[in-house]
């Protein structure tokens, strides 16, 4: 098992300060990095219990979990945007400058579709990959926008999910460079119910992109 470092600190986005949750591999470059946001409930404490930070550094990448603005260890900051309107592009650009990532892969379940789908429509090009497992606002972007981007995209949901899973698979579809994985027996957060097929999947999908 590769050794791994994990930090906690802080960045300043838009004269605020973020809380965040960082791993990866000690003894090499890390082989791509993978932003993960979160939904409603959770933060970046979540990706810790479930280990999918650990997992995520030991397979070599340097992986970075949020608190949103609002959330977890970020309840001072204030969101840029109404819960369920989409949140301003630049917020997610000016995370990517405070955290120096390039090219990053970015996980956005549920609530956190508000900030990576306007990110995804305008600033795909920093985008290696994305990762929506059933987020929300999807339906507040045309067919056609969706059908510009390029960024290769992993679609989870877990097919118990009424509410987010079919509404967000049925527009995200419209991405042109698209896998879904459907997770059996799962509810909206899929990745709790199912740990292991999501790591699985996950991991899978990553080493794909290199």
């Amino acid at each position: 098992m590769a050794a791994t470092q994990l930090t906690e600190s802080t960045i300043t986005v838009g004269g605020q300060t973020l809380f965040y949750r960082q791993a990866k591999p000690v003894q090499q470059a890390p082989r791509l990095s993978v932003l993960l946001l979160h939904g409603i409930r959770f933060s970046s404490e979540t990706w810790l219990n479930l280990h999918t930070l650990s997992k995520l550094a030991e397979a070599g990448y340097r992986a970075v979990a949020i608190d949103l603005p609002g959330l977890g260890n970020s309840k001072e900051a204030t969101a840029p945007a109404p819960v369920g309107e989409p949140a301003p592009s630049s917020f997610l650009k000016s995370v990517f400058e405070g955290l120096l990532l390039d090219q990053a892969v970015v996980i956005s379940p549920s609530l956190s579709g508000m900030y990576s789908l306007p990110f995804l429509f305008q600033h795909n090009e920093l985008l290696k990959a994305y990762i929506p497992v059933a987020p929300i606002c999807t339906e507040k972007f045309p067919a056609t926008q969706y059908a510009a981007v390029k960024t290769p995209t992993l679609i989870v949901y877990g097919d118990q999910d009424v509410q987010l899973g079919e509404v967000s698979l049925n527009n995200l579809k419209n991405l042109p460079n698209h896998t879904v994985m459907r997770m059996e027996g799962a509810g909206h957060a899929c990745y709790l119910d199912k740990p292991e097929e999501w790591h699985f999947g996950l991991l899978n999908f990553l080493k794909s992109l290199e």
